[in-house]
């Protein structure tokens, strides 16, 4: 998505500017005294400008060697939405046992990766998504309940499945569509997490809301 939005100008460069934040590939050369990596290994990274090119200049301590059975592909695929899904369950709101998180398109690529790393810390999964075969997925990943919401108020089952006390923390990288009903699932002190905004911003935000709806949090986390 990021480079989508460089490539459109939603987000704005310095030019001259060689795109691509995420990539995958084999270690051709390295400088003097690295030890992380050697020639032919098999790496990926994100976050280093340049790699829509043959040839890419990444600091050592940047780069991940990929484990047997992880190709380039797979690597440049899952290092932000890995990095990103680690982040929100284990930082942005450290997930323990007993609690219950909603996650917004879960079957997506954050998605099925932060259903795992929910269910590997004890919590309780609610998951969305938009069909029966996404659905499918969410749920071998991990979600314990999945609420199709093209078919389903999504608040509604929230507050069905967890007797009314809502969810303490949602991860949303939707926005303008589920932004309202996202408050309106936390329980009392609960967290959200806007993370991205895939049906466009959510425009301007009164704080008095967070307060109404139960004191809640509000985060706009990066992983940078």
């Amino acid at each position: 998505y990021i480079d989508v939005y460089f490539r459109s100008g939603l987000y704005k460069a310095e030019y001259p500017l060689t795109l691509g934040l995420e990539a995958g590939g084999t270690v051709t050369a390295v400088g003097p005294n690295v030890s992380e990596v050697k020639v032919g290994d098999a790496v990926a990274y994100t976050g280093v400008p340049g790699a829509y090119a043959q040839l890419a200049v990444v600091p050592a301590a940047r780069l991940v060697v990929l484990p047997p059975g992880v190709g380039t592909r797979q690597g440049a695929a899952a290092m932000l939405q890995g990095m990103t899904a680690h982040y929100l369950a284990c930082s942005t709101y450290p997930l323990k046992k007993g609690d219950t998180c909603l996650v917004h398109a879960a079957a997506g690529g954050v998605g099925l990766l932060l259903c795992q790393i929910a269910k590997m810390r004890g919590a309780r999964v609610i998951g969305t998504v938009s069909t029966d075969e996404k659905a499918k997925l969410a749920r071998e990943a991990g979600a314990d309940e999945v609420i199709i919401y093209t078919r389903q108020d999504f608040e509604a089952e929230v507050k069905r499945l967890t007797d009314g006390k809502g969810v303490q923390v949602v991860y949303d990288a939707v926005g303008k569509t589920t932004w309202d009903k996202s408050l309106n699932s936390l329980a009392p002190r609960g967290l959200i997490a806007l993370y991205g905004q895939s049906s466009g911003p959510i425009g301007q935000i009164d704080p008095q809301i967070l307060n109404t709806k139960g004191s809640l949090f509000l985060t706009r986390p990066s992983l940078n």
